[in-house]
Formats: C-alpha cells, sequence, structure tokens
C-alpha cells in the first residue's frame, strides 16, 4: 500500500482533479505515481508541466529513457525501473542495452559520453570540466546537455516521490478497490 492516497479522477482535490481528467484523455489507465501526485495540485501541475515541456526537446525517446533508467536504479525505485524498462523497449532499446543504462553506461559510445556525464552528477553531485568536454566532442549540444540535465531533475523527483511514498505497481490499486468493493 502507498503511504499516500492513490486519488482518481473522482476522489483528488478539484485543482488535480483537472489534470488527472486530461491525463486519462489519452486513454489507458491513470498510473499510480499521478494519483499519489494528485494529493498536491501544486506538485502535479509542475510536474506535468516540466514533462510536457521536455518532450518536446531534442532529446530521442532512447537517450531519455536511458536517463531515467540510471536515475532510477541510482535511487533504488524499482517500479520507475520497470516502467522505463517497458518505454525503453517501446523506444527501441533492446535488454542489454537497458541494463547498460540501468549503470550509466552505453554501448553506443556518444550515449556512453552521455551517460558518464549524467553518472557524474547524480552520483558524484559534481561534474569535472573533462566530462563536459568530453560529452560535446561526442557531439552533445550544450541544448542536448542542459536537457539531459532537466530530465535528471525530473526522474530524480518522480524516483523520489515513488521510494517515499512506497507507490505500487500500477494496476494494484484497482485491483485493491476491485477486492474491496467484493
Amino acid at each position: 500500500m502507498s503511504r499516500f492516497p492513490i486519488h482518481d479522477e473522482l476522489t483528488a482535490p478539484e485543482r488535480s482533479a483537472v489534470v488527472l481528467r486530461g491525463a486519462l484523455s489519452g486513454g489507458g489507465q491513470l498510473p499510480n505515481f499521478l494519483g499519489v501526485l494528485a494529493g498536491s495540485p501544486a506538485a502535479l501541475r509542475a510536474y506535468a508541466r516540466f514533462r510536457s515541456e521536455l518532450r518536446h526537446g531534442t532529446l530521442s525517446l532512447a537517450t531519455v529513457e536511458r536517463i531515467a533508467l540510471a536515475v532510477a536504479e541510482q535511487l533504488g525505485s524499482e517500479q520507475e525501473v520497470a516502467t522505463h524498462a517497458r518505454s525503453a523497449r517501446a523506444a527501441g532499446l533492446g535488454g542489454d542495452e537497458i541494463e547498460l543504462a540501468r549503470r550509466f553506461r552505453s554501448q553506443d559510445p556518444g550515449e556512453a559520453a552521455l551517460l558518464e556525464y549524467v553518472r557524474a552528477i547524480v552520483v558524484d553531485g559534481r561534474l569535472p570540466l573533462h566530462l563536459h568536454e568530453q560529452a560535446r566532442e561526442a557531439g552533445w549540444s550544450e541544448e542536448q546537455l542542459l536537457e539531459a540535465i532537466a530530465i535528471v531533475s525530473l526522474e530524480h523527483f518522480v524516483a523520489m516521490v515513488s521510494v517515499a511514498a512506497e507507490i505500487p505497481p500500477d494496476g494494484s490499486s484497482e485491483q485493491s478497490r476491485l477486492l474491496k468493493a467484493a
């Protein structure tokens, strides 16, 4: 069970319900993470805006998923590792590349340089100049490096909330509601 209520569009505060209805309009099931975050309309709206803007960035989906996998693994968020592994597969990454990304690695030299750059920020809390230069030499633009840092920030937030809230796997809250109703 989550340490926070997992809201849906009917139980969420009104200012969150609007965002949740928008998320549901895309079809599918509401992720438990969004249901938990709905407990704070300001946090939910900030997350939704941040994620939305980054979707219009220059990094490929595969690169974003590599970064997300590494951050989730580093913070011990099993739920987010599983979620991003599925997304990474959908973005065309194979199992070997997914496993490497979880350790800030890649067989692709350019991706490896970016993941090393990200690792220094996430793990060491500092970025030596040579890693910045190495990422630039590998072809990453300043814009892409800044987007990578933004992805780290967003995924760090998601993993921290997931770990702190002990959010159960998606679908489990609906299963428990059905059991209670029976």
